[in-house]
């Protein structure tokens, strides 16, 4: 086979698949408001970027951020997965400028999304169940192999340096996490005492402050008393001051007129 016929053949399969690209769908869509287009490109975006992350998850060596990844791609799936009966009713209903054969080929992409999903890589272990014996399967599944031959000894469940790694970061997390645990018991504790004190004090204060309040309210009423007394106090040397000025008004007016009398007889 020549280069001309392999190229013929490439050029020949792409048409033939090119029904199945959302993109050319996005742009062959006439309205520009096709809301499976558009939630089939953010399965599109969520799916590459779960496969990404699957990706990083094999570069990883760090075990605690691997796992933290795994689930977060995880959790990614079981999204997706929900969302799949809502893109498959959308891609039954007829959008302007969409041909009959354009519909199907939405439905067939919609089929193709769950086992899309399942595909990604999330750190669970795939494959049918174990069954109660450890030697493998080979007669029903030959395609799986054991680097074990079937031996399961000691050696082969010894610890690798990777999980005494992870176990010794784990323990000193815990320990780290039990420091300061203990650390907020002891803040707690030192917080009950001092709310303990407080209560007593409060205690020990309130009879000396229904003292005061008593010695305040009758200093209150005296000072009332004294305001009144005062009143009529001044009251008083007020009107007899008044009559004394009176009187000597009195006597100077009668001199004056005497006075002039005297003079003009």
């Amino acid at each position: 086979m020549t280069v001309i016929d392999i190229l013929t053949r490439v050029d020949s399969i792409c048409k033939k698949y090119d029904k199945y690209d959302v993109d050319k769908q996005r742009e062959a869509n006439v309205s520009g408001d096709d809301a499976f287009a558009r939630l089939y490109g953010a399965f599109e975006t969520q799916i590459e970027t779960a496969l990404e992350k699957a990706e990083l998850v094999t570069k990883e060596k760090n075990r605690a951020s691997a796992v933290a990844m795994n689930a977060e791609i995880r959790r990614t799936k079981v999204r997706l997965s929900e969302e799949v009966p809502k893109l498959q009713r959308l891609a039954v209903k007829r959008v302007k400028g969409l041909t009959t054969e354009e519909l199907a080929a939405r439905n067939d992409l919609v089929l193709a999304l769950p086992a899309r999903i399942e595909a990604i890589p999330d750190g669970t272990a795939g494959g049918p169940k174990a069954t109660s014996a450890w030697a493998p399967s080979t007669a029903s599944r030959p395609d799986i192999k054991f680097d074990s031959d079937g031996r399961f000894d000691d050696d082969y469940f010894q610890e690798s340096h990777e999980s005494s790694q992870f176990r010794q970061e784990y323990e000193m997390r815990k320990i780290k996490q039990e420091q300061g645990l203990d650390m907020i018991s002891e803040g707690l504790d030192a917080l009950k005492n001092m709310a303990s004190d407080m209560n007593e004090e409060l205690d020990r204060q309130v009879p000396l402050m229904d003292e005061i309040d008593s010695k305040v309210d009758r200093a209150t009423s005296d000072l009332k008393n004294t305001n009144v007394r005062l009143k009529d106090t001044v009251n008083q040397l007020r009107s007899s001051r008044n009559f004394c000025i009176d009187i000597v008004l009195l006597c100077i007016v009668l001199g004056i007129a005497a006075y002039l009398y005297n003079v003009l007889k």
